[in-house]
């Protein structure tokens, strides 16, 4: 081998020659645009993951998960190092930690850790609203279905979106159709980023102004012996009526007791801070390694991006519906501007129910009241996922 072959050699494994693929005669394309997005796809993924990470920077969008899923995706489109494959770093990562399901059960460990289910014990009827936001879930699941020709596991991961939790979406995705997790993924955490801009509309829409200015009174204090049972009863049913959903439910409920107990602070502190950080790390980073511009770049993305918009606001108006009916039967009527936090964006969809409710009644303060329904949709948006593991193939 001479001197200009070795030159030769060693430019053809520069990222700058291999960024454009070249187009060999034997290939053949539908059209010029699928060609376009074979030779071009990796600087057009690349610039897609540096909007991501704008996005998470500057507007604060889900910052802790959609920058490292953004970083993941740019380290996923460079050329030549794979490092997404089955025997690279993001790849290595991605098989221990979503294909075998890891990393969303100790996330669900986390939030159950952190997450306070008093105002749903103090007033129970506001669990309705969040398993009337699981409406979202199987609506856009027909729709994908019937409308999109997506199969009913591709179907069941992208109804997921309107349950409005990350975990639980990349749970069922890993399970059903992998090859649709970057997508979903970027959908999923990208509408509950963006709950303060898609929810108050839709809020507006189907309220009355003096539906807006309901106001409610003070819940009752929960004791902490309600505060130990509750997890415990949530698995003992599920258990009982669907164990597909006990992985999540589990974990949730590990969780919660844990903080709840007060015996076991030392626990509780890591799965809130310490281990959920350093999971974020790695779920972001194993996501975004199937941000590829082979599997992003295809018109099932885009569909799955109207998908998971109809599924969020699906979602969001079922449960402001659900709230209307609940009145007409009710002597202590319920704001309906609480039943958009049904979705389980916790507390963001809490925060913007008790935001628009300022606007028209400077003393009507929602947000506890609105986490009744709030953390409902957790445990509903885990139980959706039970149903769909239970009825889908996979």
């Amino acid at each position: 081998m001479n001197v200009s072959d070795i030159f030769q050699q060693l430019w053809q494994t520069t990222g700058i020659y291999n960024f454009i693929k070249p187009v060999e005669e034997t290939m053949e394309f539908a059209n010029g645009f699928e060609q376009f997005l074979y030779q071009f796809g990796c600087p057009i993924m690349l610039l897609i993951c540096l909007f991501l990470m704008w996005l998470g920077i500057k507007k604060q969008y889900e910052p802790l998960l959609l920058i490292p899923i953004a970083f993941g995706g740019f380290l996923s489109n460079i050329p030549i190092c794979d490092i997404a494959g089955p025997h690279g770093f993001l790849g290595i990562i991605y098989e221990a930690g979503i294909h075998q399901g890891l990393f969303p059960l100790i996330i669900f460990m986390g939030v159950g850790a952190m997450t306070d289910f008093g105002p749903l014990l103090a007033n129970p009827k506001t669990a309705l609203l969040g398993g009337a936001a699981q409406f979202g879930i199987f609506g856009a699941l027909l729709l994908a279905l019937c409308c999109f020709g997506f199969t009913l596991p591709e179907a069941g991961a992208i109804g997921i979106i309107g349950g409005a939790d990350g975990p639980t979406s990349i749970f069922i995705t890993s399970k059903l159709a992998p090859h649709l997790l970057g997508a979903i993924a970027v959908a999923a955490y990208s509408y509950m980023a963006l709950v303060p801009v898609i929810q108050p509309p839709i809020m507006k829409l189907l309220t009355t102004d003096a539906e807006r200015k309901i106001q409610m009174s003070q819940l009752r204090e929960v004791s902490q012996r309600e505060k130990i049972v509750f997890p415990l009863l949530v698995l003992s049913l599920c258990v009982i009526f669907l164990p597909d959903a006990c992985p999540l439910v589990g974990a949730l409920a590990f969780g919660n007791l844990c903080k709840e107990c007060g015996v076991v602070e030392r626990l509780s502190n890591t799965m809130q801070n310490a281990l959920i950080n350093i999971v974020t790390i790695f779920l972001g980073l194993s996501v975004g390694s199937k941000l590829s511009a082979d599997q992003f770049l295809t018109v099932q993305t885009l569909f799955i991006l109207i998908l998971g918009i109809v599924a969020f606001s699906m979602a969001t108006a079922a449960g402001v519906i659900m709230a209307k009916i609940m009145n007409l039967f009710l002597k202590e009527k319920i704001n309906p501007l609480i039943g958009s936090a049904g979705v389980s964006a916790v507390p963001m969809a809490a925060r913007v129910a008790n935001k628009v409710g300022l606007e028209y009644n400077p003393n009507n303060f929602l947000l506890m009241h609105a986490m009744g329904p709030n953390v409902a949709g957790v445990i509903g948006s885990a139980v959706a996922a039970g149903v769909l593991l239970a009825v889908c193939p996979h």
